[in-house]
């Protein structure tokens, strides 16, 4: 570094951040828990197909936790998008862990010193299996298994089973009990603490979990069957995100619900009755896209380890009496948490701290770093971003994460604005995170600015604001993505004939209409894995999302004439900003027929582009080479078309 800066035109800044250092440089670290006293958390590992290892800290190092060299990949594809797919089977280390196998989705038990055996029968294309999200009664281990049967996902039955822990059910279907079907989608069992209740969360077509969703409770009989299952809580445009039984034996059961329009805690006695432990307009939970998350985790000493804020995230203790108390870290954004009833792990992020693997003691306040973040080395080149509320047309906010360009050795000319990139995130009923972000890092520290869109629709701000988008997808997303592209220029950030719009998925979609809708606003794109067609996407999607656009855009037929005109198709043949469209082959979730019908719409003469698409990934990349490859594809195409030549 040096001490006097360069002046080199924005966009061309010499970065070290190379295109393979943002494949791998954020490591994505998920689903933390405790094998005895350790943490482990599982790891995706993009140098090695993208396999999730299960890791876990030792004084020589990480290492893997399951046997060495025989490439155990610790992932479920329950809904596609995934779930928890391990639980430790006791307090005690040398009790071992269940764990669902990427490969073939089969349980299998692993005990120190041992090979994994399998504990679910093989599933076939008669039925694939998937399994997620456990507990352990007895001799048996309980989880919710999604029964797929067809190749493309798109016709699936779930139930609650009961493996048995003998290995018996490997070799005899049999030998599965099925517990309880109450719903077309449920999340995995709630045994409660000595009791004899179990609980679970579940919901029917066409809603989604964050729009309506039930509390399911029931009787354990002695011979460990179910009774009938009640509902407790939800329903009726209430969405119950979460529930777990007290640690303490009282019975309580807590439900992260937002019948106020906020997700907040409430207890539930005997009595049935819940109670709002802490009404805050804060979210106490997420939407629930994975099976098995949790941001409200019962201590032993009765209180509740919450994760809680909004547009953010904290990690506080929440008391019995409604005391909130944050932990005193700089971390912003919580993850993955899990309990051991004494101690919190979790992963967490920040503004200036990578995705790091920590152990929080509600007893002490202390948080612990048990996996430290990796890509350290170019922390310098990290930009410091800044949340920024932009106002809508329609005089609603729409909130931003503003990452400005920046090199510690480079700067801009004076008088020149840098070239911007509007980042939008998937979902759409999702959020993504002000944190020090890698692949935004890429771009920043050569000179381009970011800006990342928490449009309306966006989790993290409560139900109404998420709500925004009903009905209105293709509309809100592309107007609100506008409004703060329109206010970087009106603050002085931006070249309005400087700008490039990019997303995956959801956000892919938004992208692509925004070029139809805003041809001179947009001068490039970058597309990736989109949805483009809702007519088609309708029957070609997976189950989960086959009815998301009942409520995005509206029901089908009634309303078809709003997915004609709210599709990105809908005057594609208008575009005139070049783009790169980037696809997986094996992606169940948006097929690659849905970028190829809008290479078909589009006019190459007016909107060159580029068609990538790379085999074996599915949807949302996770191989290193494709993530590079992605990247410095879009770089290119941002330099020819925003007016910069990129270093390298």
């Amino acid at each position: 570094m040096t001490d006097t800066p360069r002046t080199l035109p924005y966009g061309t800044w010499d970065s070290p951040v190379t295109a393979e250092d943002a494949a791998r440089g954020d490591a994505l670290l998920e689903w933390t828990g405790f094998l005895g006293q350790d943490v482990c958390w599982t790891e995706v590992l993009p140098g090695e197909d993208g396999r999730s290892g299960l890791m876990t800290a030792t004084t020589g190092g990480i290492r893997e936790v399951l046997p060495a060299g025989a490439g155990w990949d610790v992932r479920t594809r329950v809904i596609e998008y995934g779930g928890r797919p391990w639980l430790a089977l006791s307090g005690r280390a040398e009790d071992g862990i269940v764990f669902s196998h990427g490969p073939d989705q089969r349980v299998h038990r692993w005990r120190p010193g041992t090979d994994p055996v399998p504990l679910s029968p093989p599933g076939s294309w008669a039925g694939e299996l998937r399994y997620a999200d456990f507990a352990v009664r007895g001799d048996e281990v309980w989880c919710l298994r999604e029964t797929v049967t067809d190749t493309t996902a798109r016709t699936a039955a779930r139930h609650l089973v009961a493996l048995p822990l003998d290995g018996s059910a490997a070799g005899d279907p049999t030998r599965v009990r099925v517990l309880a079907a109450t719903h077309h989608f449920m999340t995995g069992p709630r045994v409660e603490p000595g009791g004899d209740r179990v609980a679970w969360l579940g919901w029917d077509h066409p809603d989604m979990p964050w729009d309506t969703t039930d509390l399911m409770v029931a009787d354990i009989r002695p011979d460990g069957t179910l009774g009938q299952a009640t509902p407790f809580m939800g329903g009726d445009r209430e969405s119950v995100t979460q529930a777990d039984w007290a640690a303490d034996g009282s019975g309580t059961l807590y439900a992260v619900s937002d019948p106020d329009g906020w997700w907040n805690v409430h207890a539930i006695g005997r009595d049935g009755h819940p109670r709002n432990l802490c009404p805050r307009a804060e979210e106490f939970g997420e939407a629930l896209w994975r099976i098995g998350l949790r941001w409200c985790l019962p201590l032993l000493d009765g209180r509740l380890a919450v994760v809680h804020g909004v547009g953010e995230r904290r990690l506080g203790v929440l008391a019995a009496d409604g005391t909130l108390t944050d932990f005193d870290d700089p971390a912003t954004e919580w993850h993955f948490a899990a309990t051991d009833g004494h101690r919190v792990a979790a992963v967490c992020s920040s503004p200036t701290r990578r995705r790091t693997v920590v152990l929080a003691d509600p007893a002490t306040g202390t948080v612990d770093v048990v996996r430290a973040p990796t890509g350290a080395r170019l922390d310098a080149y990290a930009t410091t971003p800044h949340r920024r509320t932009y106002t809508g047309d329609d005089g609603e906010p729409v909130h931003a994460h503003v990452y400005p360009p920046y090199h510690p050795d480079v700067t801009g000319p004076g008088g020149e604005l840098p070239p911007w990139l509007v980042f939008v995130h998937g979902g759409p009923t999702s959020r993504t995170h002000l944190v020090l972000n890698q692949e935004i890092g890429y771009f920043t520290s050569r000179g381009i600015g970011v800006v990342d869109v928490q449009y309306g629709g966006s989790t993290g701000y409560g139900r109404a604001y998420r709500e925004r988008l009903r009905g209105t997808w293709g509309l809100t997303d592309v107007d609100d993505c506008a409004t703060v592209a329109r206010g970087l220029v009106a603050d002085g950030l931006a070249d309005a004939g400087r700008i490039a719009v990019r997303g995956g998925s959801a956000g892919g979609w938004t992208a692509a209409a925004s070029l139809a809708a805003e041809p001179d606003l947009y001068r490039a794109a970058g597309i990736y894995y989109p949805v483009l067609d809702p007519v088609s996407w309708r029957d070609e999607t997976h189950d989960f999302e086959s009815r998301y656009l009942d409520t995005l855009i509206g029901p089908w037929p009634g309303a078809e004439d709003r997915y004609v005109k709210q599709s990105p198709l809908y005057g594609a043949e208008h575009i005139r900003a070049p783009f790169v469209l980037l696809q997986g082959l094996d992606d169940t979730v948006c097929p690659p027929a849905q970028a190829e019908r809008l290479l078909a719409a589009a006019d190459d003469r007016s909107a060159p582009y580029r068609y990538l698409t790379f085999p074996g990934e599915g949807h949302g990349f996770r191989r290193t080479a494709t993530i590079a490859d992605s990247l410095t594809a879009e770089l290119r195409l941002y330099g020819r078309a925003l007016g910069f030549a990129p270093a390298h």
